[in-house]
């Protein structure tokens, strides 16, 4: 059998350096509790291992007020203007993990919403970094994600209007979007922000999964980036798996192929990736 690995497969940047900040906290301040304002990257097995090591993790605003001391990490999604309103006002300290191509993002949306224009964020409304982004425009932007959604937008014409992306937003979705808003005749600044990784991670996985009998997924459930690589993945071979760890590989499933593509999300360890391509060579 032949096992294509991704290069781009693995942590991204912004991960690395969210998850490393952690760790340099705990060796540097081992005597003070230390919390993430949310899950400090979406996987699983990081988060069981910082919390082996005491770290506690706020769901949400309403655990934050209940804290009085500590240090609060900023996970690398990114939080709205007003959790550091909160963190400040609470005198708690604050070390930011979040992703500088996120912050770039808060940058921009809360500048362009100051010049008077709408904000219109391509991404995923219920993913904790487009909340963040939601409240650098002070709570008001429409959030798409669909071409119906796109459609549905609705503002007078020629209204000024900054349009952005959820930085693992699907690269070739965002243009489709992008098209659809161009012929409302608004007047449109489009910037995308997907991040750079993202679109190489995607293009690779694409074009993997298209030389390959079985394609293999690693990555959180709740991984924004991964489950958009599974998609595009599952789009170019049909036999795509989609894995947190290699537990959720049924080897059986490979029986038949002589080609194995592997790629991962942002979020997954380099462990989790070597165990399963070890795996997938020793048993095949």
């Amino acid at each position: 059998m032949k096992i294509t690995l991704a290069k781009t497969a693995g942590f991204c940047f912004g991960v690395e350096r969210a998850v490393n900040t952690v760790y340099k906290q705990v060796d540097k301040d081992s005597g003070c509790q230390i919390y993430t304002y949310g899950p400090i990257i979406h996987n699983q097995e990081v988060i069981k291992d910082m919390e082996n090591k005491g770290i506690i993790v706020l769901t949400d605003e309403e655990d934050l007020k209940q804290i009085e001391n500590g240090i609060v990490i900023i996970r690398s999604h990114g939080v709205s203007k007003q959790i550091y309103e909160l963190l400040a006002k609470k005198g708690i300290e604050c070390v930011d993990a979040t992703c500088p191509y996120v912050k770039k993002i808060h940058r921009i949306v809360a500048e362009q919403k100051e010049a008077g224009r709408k904000i219109i964020i391509i991404g995923n409304a219920a993913h904790p970094e487009v909340e963040g982004i939601i409240g650098w425009a002070d709570g008001e932007a429409s959030v798409i994600s669909s071409p119906e959604e796109a459609g549905s937008i609705c503002f007078p014409e020629n209204e000024k209007v900054c349009i952005v992306a959820q930085t693992t937003f699907n690269y070739n979705k965002f243009e489709e979007l992008v098209e659809i808003l161009r012929e409302k005749r608004y007047d449109i600044i489009v910037l995308n922000t997907i991040c750079s990784a993202t679109k190489a991670r995607q293009t690779e996985a694409k074009r993997i999964a298209e030389e390959s009998d079985a394609m293999i997924v690693i990555g959180d459930k709740h991984s924004s980036n991964t489950q958009k690589l599974f998609e595009i993945c599952k789009n170019a071979c049909k036999n795509t798996y989609y894995i947190q760890t290699l537990e959720d590989l049924e080897l059986n499933q490979l029986g038949s192929v002589t080609t194995v593509g592997i790629t991962a999300g942002a979020s997954t360890p380099k462990n989790i990736i070597e165990e399963v391509q070890n795996n997938v060579r020793i048993n095949f």
